[in-house]
């Protein structure tokens, strides 16, 4: 590998470490991997360019989710309280169907509650006797994953469809996505490297959409198929969005950046989900 500056290699290293940096170098490497030989004309400033465009793709990523789990939230909670006309239906073991789940659920949040210095949470003990605060306010303070389980163990099926078809989905596509958009989420979270990435977890392929949805084939472990749920939910919730541009943009600053390793299939931006 061709290093122009050693010290401020040496300065990378320490402060970004070799073995989350060796997740850039790996795809530089000839084949057989394992005799660690770098292609070529390798030079250690294209690792780094690989690991900053990853930052910014997390960045981009973790933006946009922001958008969908205050949207999802809020359908959530206010369909519930309008179908059980109760504004702490959320607490109510007889709204759910599996009781050890509904247990781990309320472990949560009294977990939630007892930690939480939000002003909101500090006045409603100071002031109310309730043991539970309505479903808005709990959803305000629940981790993304609690909300999607509490999704997933409601007992009314009717209302399980109507939050689904809020967003033009059925009930499972609509669950399973929101597992990979909680999934992505904590990858952006925590750093992780979303570029040239496996995903773990297949999801569903919905039979149907209410709104656009992509037609080209496409590999569902790969980021560009999370990149497409995250744009479907963002057309539901804001349709002027600008997600497109913001990739473009992305991309023209990283022209580098091999898209298949990405997932993105050849003509991606001329399908309907993406115009």
């Amino acid at each position: 590998m061709h290093i122009a500056d050693e010290q401020k290699t040496e300065r990378y290293l320490k402060h970004i470490g070799c073995y989350r940096l060796s997740a850039y170098m790996y795809p530089l490497l000839q084949i057989p991997k394992d005799k660690h030989q770098f292609k070529p004309n390798t030079a250690f400033e294209k690792v780094i360019m690989l690991c900053r465009f990853d930052k910014k793709l997390r960045l981009l990523i973790f933006n946009e989710i922001e958008k969908i789990e205050v949207a999802v939230r809020s359908v959530i909670v206010n369909t519930g309280c309008e179908v059980y006309g109760n504004p702490m239906w959320i607490t109510d073991a007889n709204n759910f169907s599996s009781p050890t789940r509904y247990a781990k659920t309320i472990q949560l949040i009294n977990d939630e509650l007892r930690h939480s210095k939000e002003d909101f949470i500090v006045h409603f003990k100071n002031t109310y006797s309730d043991p539970y605060p309505p479903a808005w306010m709990l959803s305000e303070i629940l981790p993304f994953g609690v909300m999607t389980n509490i999704y997933a163990n409601i007992k009314n099926k009717q209302l399980q469809k109507s939050i689904a078809r809020t967003f033009g989905l059925q009930i499972a596509p609509f669950e399973s996505w929101l597992t990979i958009v909680g999934l992505t989420r904590n990858l952006c979270c925590h750093h992780a490297r979303v570029w040239n990435k496996q995903n773990t977890m297949r999801p569903t392929f919905p039979n149907k959409t209410a709104n656009t949805w992509i037609t080209l084939p496409t590999n569902e472990l790969r980021i560009y198929f999370n990149l497409c749920i995250i744009k479907y939910f963002l057309n539901v919730i804001s349709p002027q969005n600008d997600m497109k541009s913001k990739l473009d943009d992305l991309f023209r600053a990283y022209p580098e950046i091999d898209l298949d390793a990405l997932g993105f299939p050849k003509g991606w931006d001329n399908e309907p989900l993406w115009k």
